[in-house]
């Protein structure tokens, strides 16, 4: 039964994603008799989490201290952008708090779930972590290795191209997969190329298929700034970072950020992230920078669509590492998506 309602939390939690960040997604129910009279979710950053909703969500106040709170990540015990959630239950004095995950930003730490037990409540942790810390890879990733949390993506014909010879570039997927993709970039907080999938696909990285969502940060390499200023990623329709070894300024929405290239080019570009608040980054190619995240061993997952094309020659799509497991597989329409996660 606990379990059931655990994953009620889990599953309104995940109507967060791509609104929350840099918090976590957070869910929360609220059950008297084994009936639910409460359910939040941390719905935009910034605004009330998920356990103010759920109490602000029942109807009949006076339940709550016979009630048992079932939340996906350890209430908050520090003033933020809003008052400690740890706060709201131990003043409403709720029976029983049962927990997913622990939270490791230091600010919280164990310093939520010692207020609830300070207050007499009942505190139960660690009930489905395992789903807990999947739907929050990224913020703990963040937290835990003081770096976003890495998606490499790409799509590559049945004989292993990304794109034709000379970076011509090529149709490779169905409409499904392109719109899958689109929906994607909506879930992360930024979306990296690199110099020549800039300069030769010249690409918009929005979400224009995806209806409704927000767009990621566009992240650009360009070392000695030798992109063209007509491409359409410098539109100003959305914050675009420029990465070169040159000059730090912004110009309206694109913003010029100074990293050190060569061989720590990588590990580099997700410190500078990590400073900027930028829980995950999706990278989109081509070749080049996707290999180089996978050399360095800096990647957390690899989603790859396969398509039945065949083009006999061109680019070559990065080769798949040896330390992922493959976490899904399915078939779109006859592209093969495959995602593998780093073991």
């Amino acid at each position: 039964m606990e379990e059931k309602y655990m994953l009620r939390a889990l599953q309104l939690a995940e109507i967060g994603r791509g609104q929350v960040s840099p918090n976590p997604m957070v869910g929360c129910i609220i059950v008297h008799n084994d009936k639910i009279i409460g359910e939040g979710w941390h719905q935009k950053y910034g605004s009330w989490h998920a356990e103010v909703n759920a109490v602000n969500s029942v109807k009949d106040l006076s339940k709550l201290s016979a009630s048992t709170v079932y939340v996906t990540l350890e209430p908050c015990s520090h003033f933020g952008k809003t008052p400690p959630c740890a706060d709201l239950l131990v003043k409403h004095q709720v029976k029983k708090v049962i927990i997913c995950n622990d939270d490791p930003f230091p600010l919280v730490a164990g310093k939520g779930i010692a207020k609830l037990k300070n207050a007499g409540i009942e505190v139960v942790q660690g009930l489905l972590a395992e789903k807990g810390s999947a739907l929050n890879a990224r913020f703990f990733t963040y937290v835990e290795k003081q770096r976003p949390y890495v998606i490499l993506k790409w799509a590559e014909t049945a004989d292993g191209f990304i794109a034709g010879e000379n970076y011509a570039p090529v149709k490779i997927t169905n409409a499904l997969s392109h719109t899958v993709a689109h929906k994607w970039r909506s879930e992360e907080d930024a979306i990296m190329v690199g110099t020549n999938t800039a300069r030769y696909d010249n690409p918009k990285l929005n979400v224009r298929e995806w209806q409704g969502a927000k767009n990621p940060i566009r992240i650009i390499v360009d070392r000695k700034l030798q992109l063209s200023p007509s491409l359409n990623l410098f539109d100003n329709t959305q914050d675009t970072w420029i990465l070169n070894e040159q000059t730090d300024k912004t110009e309206d929405k694109n913003t010029y950020i100074k990293v050190a290239f060569g061989e720590s080019f990588i590990e580099n570009t997700l410190q500078e992230l990590y400073k900027r608040k930028i829980q995950s980054v999706y990278v989109e190619g081509g070749t080049t920078l996707l290999q180089s995240f996978i050399e360095a061993n800096l990647f957390d997952e690899i989603r790859v669509f396969r398509s039945p094309k065949q083009l006999y020659q061109g680019i070559a799509a990065p080769v798949i590492p040896k330390n992922v497991d493959i976490a899904e597989k399915q078939n779109l329409l006859g592209d093969e998506l495959t995602i593998y996660k780093h073991r």
